[in-house]
């Protein structure tokens, strides 16, 4: 089978892109100090400094899970508990590694429309119950973009901090696919990190074009004391960090991090207005960065499948999910839909 056949079910999927592996392949000359201690990674984080426009404490883990789940377990104590919304990643796809991290931080379910917290759900939460027997509500927990491909506005984003700061509460964001949010919202990545609230982002390389690697950015710079420590003892301390932060010095010095997302964006958007056309595709939520999520019926699901094209179906009966990612081509998307029409 066509290995292209698999990219429509995540961005997780693609491959390595060029910017990235050049990088990879100049840290691999010679020998370099290990365990961060490389010009490299001082690069890397100094960027990252550059381009929040805020003197950050930066951290690199290998994946997603890790770097959510140590943040929050930095934010909070196991007594207290974190608001995310139900559909979240560290509540549906983490296997309770946040509240593992955590030594049992209780992760407190909100609902929200297209996939967000909103401030008046949050505080029906922190209100909800104020004595010593229930878990303290420490951290808010955001998605940016959302388990559903939505974006949070500035001024949702603004409500949430007021809430946040009304109860003495830190917010941390989930960035799986925050380049994606930056591309689409046209803002810069200061304007919707600590400019709107956040204490501490997760910024993923991973689906941007990376082989691994997610940063850990903490703008309240007080929240990061010992977690240095925390990687060491969790398992996340690259002794070879050159490969991580390389890779990620090249997304960040050639502008591809960027130039990836916007990419996914536009592939989204095209398949989209494809699909719209289709009679019996019905859109689930709005289409905002680069996931469509469409209704189509079980039957065609099945052909699809039976094709070969691998995405996900998680979302209640009829529900697909097709995620594009920095080489999707529009070659594929005209095939995908192409058998979607035939399917139906």
């Amino acid at each position: 089978m066509n290995n292209q056949l698999e990219q429509f079910a995540s961005d997780n999927n693609s491959g390595i892109c060029p910017e990235a592996l050049e990088y990879m392949l100049k840290a691999n000359q010679g020998s370099a100090p290990a365990y961060g201690n490389d010009e490299w990674t001082q690069k890397a984080t100094d960027y990252f400094r550059e381009l929040f426009e805020i003197d950050c404490e930066v951290f690199f883990a290998f994946n997603g899970t890790a770097a959510n789940s140590l943040s929050l377990a930095a934010l909070c104590q196991s007594y207290h508990s974190v608001i995310c919304h139900e559909t979240s990643h560290i509540e549906t796809d983490e296997c309770g590694a946040p509240e593992f991290a955590s030594n049992g931080s209780k992760l407190l379910l909100a609902q929200g429309e297209n996939g967000k917290l909103t401030a008046e759900a949050i505080e029906s939460l922190v209100t909800k119950r104020i004595d010593i027997h229930y878990p303290k509500p420490k951290v808010i927990s955001i998605t940016q973009s959302t388990e559903v491909g939505t974006l949070y506005s500035i001024d949702e984003l603004l409500s949430i901090k007021e809430i946040a700061r009304k109860y003495n509460l830190k917010i941390h964001m989930d960035g799986a696919r925050f380049a994606n949010a930056i591309a689409a919202m046209n803002k810069t990545p200061a304007e919707i990190s600590w400019k709107s609230g956040v204490d501490v982002l997760c910024f993923c390389g991973t689906k941007n074009g990376m082989a691994l690697g997610e940063a850990i950015i903490f703008f309240n710079k007080d929240l990061a004391e010992d977690f240095d420590y925390r990687c060491k003892q969790a398992g996340q301390l690259a002794s070879k960090m050159r490969f991580i932060s390389a890779p990620w010095l090249g997304l960040l010095e050639t502008g591809a991090w960027l130039k990836n997302a916007r990419h996914a964006n536009q592939c989204a958007e095209y398949l989209e207005n494809k699909l719209l056309s289709i009679d019996g595709v019905e859109m689930m939520f709005p289409r905002e960065a680069n996931a469509v999520f469409a209704k189509l019926p079980e039957h065609a699901i099945q052909i699809l499948k039976e094709k070969g094209w691998q995405f996900y179906t998680f979302i209640g009966v009829g529900g697909v999910r097709f995620m594009s990612s920095w080489n999707t081509t529009q070659s594929r998307i005209d095939e995908l839909v192409n058998d979607i029409k035939n399917a139906i």
